[in-house]
């Protein structure tokens, strides 16, 4: 009486037509070799390894600068709502301690107050 029914999963009505998968033919594309130039493999390992696809980062003094602003003002603001958050915190438990005082001390005195 008190065991949990799980739902049988209704049949469907009408014509069902089943799900068809055409598969798919897959083309891969192989990178290009490192160099094109023609020369005997005994002269490969003097060629040295292959150029770098990206340059390196040349920071500027602006950029530098404004990469040194934004993560300042990213603490700050973070900073901020941190601090926010614990002030919240802060008060309502001051809050809900003064009150546990007041209802404490309704309590334990009943027939003085009146």
């Amino acid at each position: 009486m008190l065991r949990p029914r799980i739902p049988t999963m209704p049949t469907p009505t009408g014509i069902v037509t089943p799900l068809i998968v055409q598969p798919t033919h897959i083309e891969q594309q192989y990178p290009a070799t490192a160099c094109a130039c023609q020369h005997s493999p005994a002269a490969a390992p003097a060629h040295g390894p292959a150029p770098a696809v990206r340059p390196a980062l040349q920071m500027t003094p602006g950029t530098l600068l404004a990469l040194v602003g934004g993560g300042a003002a990213v603490v700050l603001v973070v900073g901020a709502v941190l601090v926010s958050m614990l002030l919240a915190v802060a008060v309502t438990a001051a809050s809900v301690a003064v009150c546990a005082i007041v209802v404490r001390s309704l309590l334990n005195n009943p027939h003085k107050r009146f």
